[in-house]
């Protein structure tokens, strides 16, 4: 029986969410907590969650700085966010402090049920609307023996993998590595091509995945 945790500061949607997680075989809920702050006091290390289920905008500590605690404290606990938000610099970030998936509140109870098991069992998972923006490069990357070797990708293009592991805009990139912005564009497409993959998303979990950035 895995152990869920839920943290969102809309009561109602939470206690919805509960009632949902505690129907589905092998998922049990936990506890509740309206924000990180309330999470982290109600927190027994010696009885950790195997997964916490994170909304992203909440009062006090977001969901941002609940991921990296989470991460930096007690980092085999598995993170899935959930959110209204679908943007690319949300996901990148979430993906940075921790999170394992992400799913948006309008998610179906099967996808949430999908999302849960994939955690738990692949490592990772994104829903369909968030799959567009991935293109489906998460779990090629996600698996042992996928994704190309870091050696093939050149200073530049490392360089630059770098920054766009952050919520800089691709003009700021340019600006902070000294060159154009379609020089920056260059360096995108080239890896886009190199890797497989479809999105900025997509090369960040590729960075994530290969080292070259720390979480």
């Amino acid at each position: 029986m895995y152990k869920v945790v839920l943290v969102d500061d809309h009561p109602l949607l939470r206690n919805g969410l509960a009632t949902l997680i505690d129907s589905y075989d092998n998922f049990k809920v936990q506890f509740e907590a309206d924000n990180g702050k309330e999470f982290i006091s109600q927190l027994d290390a010696d009885n950790l969650p195997d997964i916490v289920l994170l909304d992203i905008t909440m009062p006090e500590m977001d969901g941002y700085a609940t991921a990296k605690w989470i991460r930096e404290h007690h980092p085999k606990v598995k993170i899935l966010a959930l959110s209204m938000m679908d943007d690319e610099y949300a996901i990148i970030r979430m993906l940075k402090n921790g999170a394992r998936g992400y799913v948006v509140k309008n998610t179906k109870p099967k996808e949430l049920l999908q999302a849960l098991k994939d955690v738990m069992e692949k490592g990772f998972y994104f829903n369909e609307q968030i799959n567009s923006k991935i293109a489906d490069s998460v779990y090629r990357l996600s698996s042992s023996d996928a994704g190309s070797s870091p050696h093939s990708i050149t200073d530049k293009e490392t360089e630059f993998l770098i920054h766009a592991c952050s919520d800089k805009t691709y003009k700021e990139i340019a600006s902070e590595m000294c060159v154009s912005p379609r020089t920056v564009d260059s360096y995108r497409d080239s890896l886009l091509e190199k890797l497989d993959v479809k999105s900025r998303v997509g090369l960040v979990i590729f960075a994530i995945k290969n080292g070259i950035v720390k979480l």
